[in-house]
């Protein structure tokens, strides 16, 4: 159960690992474009291991996708804590929101790579394996569609660094400034 100051094992589990696997993502989407061009460029990287590499992508996003969407509930069912009573108005509107946009995020981004996957002309596998292929969207077999759903998606990535950026400046300001301990309420370790 939640206290008055913290948040559920539960909650705090989920929001670490959501928050790793997300920025993990962002990084390793760079790294697959830049593996692609490599192996357009015919410098040696093979189209097998961009595959494997999106491939990979695509499974941990849906992980992400589902840890998302298991945290919506778990927020839904079990109350957070409330804001710290010293937050201005602005402040709680500001942090009301960046958690609306955290969870637009975190279950916008799968979904969007899931389109920008089902316009592309190469299949999609679950852990690489062939046998599990993940099912398309019905979405334009164009290839405008495809670069603009690509675009969208890794806009995303920026979205994510932007809000993580955001969120942990708050995080710090609360916990060493304002010294309400805020921060004490994602990392229990910390003294209040």
């Amino acid at each position: 159960m939640t206290t008055d100051n913290r948040y559920t094992s539960i909650a705090i589990a989920l929001h670490w690992l959501i928050a790793m696997m997300l920025i993990s993502l962002v990084f390793f989407g760079w790294y697959m474009e830049d593996l692609r061009e490599l192996a357009l460029s015919g410098s040696g990287v093979t189209l097998a291991e961009v595959q494997f590499a999106y491939n990979a992508h695509k499974t941990t996003g849906l992980f992400v996708l589902a840890l998302s969407v298991l945290r919506l509930v778990w927020r839904i069912t079990h109350r957070p804590p409330g804001l710290p009573a010293g937050m201005t108005g602005w402040e709680m509107m500001v942090a009301k929101a960046t958690h609306f946009a955290f969870y637009a995020i975190m279950i916008g981004m799968p979904l969007g790579g899931m389109i920008a996957a089902s316009a592309s002309p190469f299949p999609s596998f679950l852990f690489n394996d062939p046998s599990l292929v993940i099912p398309k969207f019905p979405v334009p077999q164009t290839e405008a569609f495809a670069d603009l759903a690509g675009s969208a998606h890794g806009a995303g990535g920026w979205a994510i660094l932007g809000l993580t950026a955001l969120h942990a400046a708050a995080a710090l300001k609360h916990q060493f400034i304002d010294k309400d301990g805020l921060l004490v309420r994602m990392l229990p370790f910390l003294k209040g």
